[in-house]
């Protein structure tokens, strides 16, 4: 979703490019789940360098929260985006144990 200079996305998860849901453990879900937020950031004229502010969620924070720390450090670059982690009971699928939403740039750069 775009409004003027920034793309908004929603619920990224761990699913092919056509909606199949990926199982596996927590590292497999998440690189699926970047891999979808560039691709769509990049559909959107924006990409991962862009994005200013993540929400996170997690079923499990005790077992993934240093994981997803270190992913952020793979996939952004400093300073990273404002970020919230939230953990859930639950997400849209039972075998999900992450969701990502992002709000990125289009035009303009980040300041860093």
């Amino acid at each position: 979703f775009r409004v003027g200079d920034l793309v908004f996305l929603s619920g990224q998860v761990p699913i092919t490019e056509h909606g199949a849901i990926i199982d596996g453990d927590f590292d497999t879900q998440a690189e699926a789940t970047f891999r979808n937020m560039r691709r769509v950031l990049e559909a959107a004229g924006s990409s991962l360098d862009k994005v200013i502010k993540v929400t996170i969620f997690l079923t499990d924070m005790k077992a993934d929260r240093t994981k997803i720390m270190a992913l952020r450090q793979k996939w952004f670059t400093a300073p990273y985006p404002a970020d919230t982690l939230v953990e859930v009971s639950a997400l849209g699928d039972p075998s999900r144990r992450l969701e990502i939403d992002a709000i990125a740039l289009v035009n303009g750069a980040v300041i860093r």
